[in-house]
């Protein structure tokens, strides 16, 4: 990170080590934080570097500033999804891209229109985020897939159901990373569906506010193979239709997928955290690992497991109101060196044990107690766990409590390599370990942590860069216990708003010219545009008597979020004149459908839009029935028509704040370019005014487009 220079333009940024001398890395790496700017460097081989930051004043390259020397470590790259010597994701065991890997930055502004050329696609080129993915999905493009997500990126123009869908026909050759650059990328109401896969990695990004038809933050949907999920931050969803779905549906499930990694993820105080397994009905085959992940304060699955052969290891369970890992219909599941504190029920088994048993009554109740739908249970392997707070466990065996030989929530070995004896036996089902843990054709090479030392690297890695841009404190006296939903931190997601103001090369910023952040509705393009909320009733071309009112609703329209409008009462009077034929446009509230008399004719507007083609003329708006305007647009056959119109004058020239645009001419965009013609900021909706207090110093070129053309102007940022 670095403050800006006086006089820079844009930066330049160089990277130097390991086999690498002052290479330039991407423009889209580099961003503008308003108080500091940032770069970030993603695909290095591990070792030491330094980086050179060089500011372009004019157009040319001053003097950089070096960093320190900056050490990089690899992944842990751990788990049944390295099976077979596999490294799933397009970047090499080493963490550098693989041969041909092609890299793909997405925007807020750039999610729709991006753009690639896909072999087997049946477009090219493919245009838009989903349809590029879309063009893999026929697993005819060898190419490894990069896709880098900069800061909060709202739902894209087309998803599939409201999910990004990763697939690419299990092609054994094709390798895809979805990945967040730096500590604040954000997918902000869509999820990730990944199906009929192989070799996929999804890291560093945070998941909040989702509201796709599936509902899950990540799903493993179906016929997945060598799947990594890592570095990950999994925040409230939108709720569900069930009880049981207030703070979201699933963060990270995975269903009839194998050979599958979920490690150094944080999951903040999710209610059904990992699902794993739902109709496979075998317990052949099906290989998971779950490592280094944080359960904050979520309340239940972590995982709750069907069928699978799960390893659970090194990760932390702080303040577990629910029960941690559960498992039911035959699967095995070996839960190794975690860390479990204040957690209600470390281990569950169905239909048995803890699951069943009412600590009121101090007895078991197969109607009412079980969490787990009444399944036949499956079977645990516990060794080397730390418990603090729970209120029950109990070992197989255990002669502390009844019937510990039936009655037991997990096996606990006397040493690692225990193998558990056919006889041990769920209550339900018969269902028996498959001591996939101990078989050296199945199982991989690892060095668990200590219980202690997994919690104290889990809170330092898991989850994004960092720990990410989104903080939040819980609170264990109350967070501990309850599993309702905190509404201040949900209140606080849905009200995230990311600090990122410009990405190199990017179409930066939008300037908001209502003050309302509003988007939607049809588009403007009309030369001649009033906005009663921007500027009540003084307009330069129309004449105007009557009204304003704020309390009438709010209406979304061409990108405005419309607030103030003019009511049509009885003394209410537009008026205009046109030298040639136009389209007259009036949008009122969007449920208005009654009649506007224009020069004495009453005509109809239709869910809030009247839209007239007039001929050269005078013309009188007054009222019919009583309605509420909030905008005028008049888009006309030669231009904007006037006597008065001069070139338009922009002042203070030097500017600090804000930059006024003086002209009798109808502004229907504006655009700050910096000296290398990339854009950096951008208006419209007719503002006469533009912020420039977030650029840096330096010189600009102010682009203002009119009904009489573009007129372009230097500008100097003090």
């Amino acid at each position: 990170m670095w403050q800006a220079v006086e006089g820079a333009d844009s930066y330049n940024v160089y990277i130097t080590g390991e086999g690498i001398t002052n290479q330039q890395i991407d423009g889209p790496m580099i961003r503008d934080y308003g108080s500091y700017f940032r770069a970030d460097v993603l695909g290095l081989a591990p070792g030491s570097y330094t980086l050179k930051v060089v500011p372009v004043i004019s157009g040319m390259e001053a003097v950089g500033t070096e960093t320190s020397v900056l050490n990089v470590s690899t992944h842990d790259r751990t788990g049944f999804a390295f099976n077979g010597v596999k490294i799933p994701g397009a970047y090499k065991a080493d963490g550098t891209p693989k041969e041909n890997a092609v890299i793909l930055y997405i925007t807020q502004n750039t999610k729709n229109t991006v753009s690639l050329d896909v072999t087997g696609a049946n477009t090219h080129p493919c245009v838009g985020l989903q349809s590029i993915l879309e063009g893999f999905k026929k697993g005819k493009d060898n190419r490894p897939l990069i896709v880098r997500l900069i800061g909060q990126i709202t739902d894209p123009e087309y998803l599939d159901k409201g999910d990004i869908v990763i697939e690419n026909d299990n092609n054994a050759s094709s390798y895809i990373t979805f990945e967040g650059v730096g500590d604040d990328a954000i997918a902000d109401g869509w999820g990730i569906r990944v199906k009929n896969a192989s070799n996929i990695e999804i890291r560093n990004i945070g998941f909040m506010n989702t509201d796709s038809d599936e509902g899950d933050d990540i799903g493993l949907q179906q016929n997945n193979d060598h799947i990594w999920v890592h570095h990950c931050d999994f925040f409230y969803g939108n709720a569900g239709s069930d009880s049981d779905q207030a703070k979201g549906d699933g963060a990270l499930d995975c269903k009839r997928s194998t050979y599958v990694t979920f490690s150094y993820n944080h999951f903040w105080d999710t209610g059904k955290s990992n699902l794993l397994g739902l109709s496979e009905d075998t317990t052949e085959g099906l290989f998971i690992t779950y490592h280094h992940n944080w359960y904050d304060h979520s309340d239940s699955r972590h995982p709750r497991v069907r069928f699978y052969s799960a390893h659970v290891y090194n990760n932390y369970y702080d303040g577990i109101a629910k029960y941690g890992v559960g498992t039911t219909e035959g699967s095995s599941v070996f839960v190794e060196a975690n860390y479990f504190r204040n957690c209600k029920y470390p281990m569950l088994t169905s239909m048995q044990g803890s699951d069943v048993f009412d600590e009121k009554t101090q007895s078991n109740d197969y109607s009412d107690m079980p969490t787990f739908s009444k399944e036949d249970g499956g079977t645990i392997k516990a060794w080397n766990n730390f418990m603090s707070g729970q209120h029950r466990f109990v070992p197989f065996g255990d002669a502390e409590y009844p019937n510990p030989t039936v009655d037991f929530d997990a096996y606990v070995a006397a040493s690692r390599n225990e193998t558990i004896d056919s006889s041990v036996k769920s209550a339900y089902g018969s269902n028996t370990y498959n001591n996939f843990d101990t078989n050296a054709e199945v199982m991989y090479n690892y060095t668990p942590d200590e219980p202690e030392a997994a919690k104290e690297k889990v809170m330092l890695y898991a989850g994004r860069m960092n720990g990410g841009d989104f903080q939040w404190t819980f609170n264990n006296s109350l967070d501990d216990a309850s599993y309702d939903l905190n509404t201040a931190l949900k209140t606080a997601l849905v009200n995230y708003q990311t600090s990122l103001v410009a990405v190199m090369g990017d179409t930066v910023s939008v300037e908001d010219t209502t003050g309302n952040g509003g988007s939607g509705g049809s588009e403007i393009t009309g030369d001649i545009v009033h906005n009663f909320t921007e500027s009540g009733l003084e307009s330069d071309y129309f004449n105007i008597s009557g009204n304003l009112s704020d309390s009438k609703g709010t209406v979304i329209y061409g990108g405005l979020t419309l607030t103030q409008c003019l009511k049509i009462e009885s003394s209410t009077l537009v008026s205009f004149a046109t030298k040639d034929k136009a389209t007259l446009t009036l949008v009122f509230n969007d449920e208005f459908t009654g009649d506007i008399k224009i020069n004495g004719t009453s005509y109809s507007a239709t869910n809030g839009i009247l839209i007239l083609a007039i001929s050269a003329g005078d013309y009188q708006i007054t009222q019919d029935n009583v309605a509420n305007l909030y905008l005028i647009s008049l888009e006309l056959a030669t231009g904007i028509q006037s006597n008065t119109m001069s070139e338009p004058i922009v002042f203070p020239n030097p500017v600090t704040d804000r930059l006024t645009i003086n002209t009798t001419f109808r502004i229907n965009k504006v655009e700050v370019y910096n000296m290398n013609g990339g854009l950096m900021k951008q208006s419209k909706g007719g503002a006469k005014t533009m912020d420039m207090s977030k650029l840096n110093s330096g010189s600009y070129l102010l682009k203002i487009f009119t009904g009489e053309g573009i007129f372009t102007q230097k500008v100097i940022k003090k």
